[in-house]
Formats: C-alpha cells, structure tokens, sequence
C-alpha cells in the first residue's frame, strides 16, 4: 500500500500561500510540492493543468470572502448592526488562507493585468459591496451616507494593511476600534 494521497484542500491551502507571497507567477507545481513535502505526482490526480489550479484557486477565493463569510455572518441572526459587527469581526480574523488580505491583494494586482480575472474580481466586490448595502440600509435611510459607509468599510478591508501612519498616540487596534463604533452608529 503506497503512502496517503495529498489532500486536494492542501495544493489549494499551498497555492494561495504562493499566491499571496508573489501573485500566479509564484503557483508552479514544483515548488508547491516541495512545500507540500511530496512528489509533483498527486497534483494530476487533482489538476490537468497549472491553470486548473489557478481556477480553483480564484473559485476558492470567491466562495471564502463572499457566500461562506455570508453564511457565517448570517448563521448567527440578530439587527443589522449586530450583524455588520460579526462581519467585522469574521473578516479581521482571517482564518482561510483564501480570506487573507494578502490574497486579495494578489489577485487584485492579476486583475489588472488579466481581463478574465477582473470581471471575476469585479463580481466578488459587487457582491460584497452589496451585502454591505443590505445590512446598512436597514438603519441608515440616506442612501448616500449608505454607500460613504460601504466604501469606507470596504476600503478599510483592503487598504489598512497598507497604511504605516501613526495615529497621534492611539495604536492602530484603537483606531480601528473607533472606525468601528463609527460605522455601527
């Protein structure tokens, strides 16, 4: 009896890593097999193609950071803000590979380089962008002030890992505590 396959979850959990780390340049079989510790053998048991992991790498994506996160959110009832409180909090805690902001940053910068990725891209915003307008419209009735409050949630998401200022003696976690008692109000 030969030695237990790879999971095909873990090639996934590997790609995104290499994703992350340098955009789908990075994914190649040979080094996500070496990670892996086992032969290139298993991935064609899973994959035909390097480009057949790249597609389940983005299916994976957009299914963690759009209907799972969802679901999660959902899963647990109660108002609005309660929920958009939870979606804080299920977000910030990054506990899917594919859920990392790392991630999103990788294939936000594929995106402008291939079409194909940026309709899939601009499909999992428009998704996001719209749960977001679900749950603050249900106490905000400015429709503009619903969609300053997206943007600004939205933007918080993919932009504050990027931002090295200090914060006039307030520690980031402090800030982004305050941004979230602002949002909730």
């Amino acid at each position: 009896m030969g030695a237990p396959r790879t999971p095909r979850e873990r090639w996934v959990e590997e790609g995104l890593r290499a994703l992350a780390g340098g955009g789908p340049e990075a994914v190649r079989i040979e080094p996500l097999a070496q990670a892996l510790g086992v032969t290139k053998g298993g991935f064609y048991g899973y994959f035909g193609s390097r480009g057949a992991l790249l597609d389940e790498l983005l299916d994976t994506w957009e299914r963690d950071v759009t209907e799972a996160v969802i679901e999660q959110v959902e899963s647990l009832g109660g108002d609005a803000r309660t929920r958009l409180d939870r979606l804080f909090t299920v977000v910030a805690s990054g506990t899917a590979p594919s859920r990392s902001v790392a991630v999103d940053l990788a294939i936000r910068d594929w995106a402008r380089r291939d079409e194909v990725v940026a309709e899939r891209l601009r499909r999992v915003d428009n998704r996001r962008m719209e749960y977001l307008r679900s749950l603050f419209r249900s106490f905000c009735p400015d429709e503009d002030e619903v969609e300053v409050r997206c943007m600004v949630t939205f933007s918080l998401r993919i932009g504050s890992p990027s931002i090295a200022a200090d914060h006039a003696g307030r520690t980031r976690a402090e800030v982004m505590e305050l941004t979230r008692k602002w949002l909730l109000r």
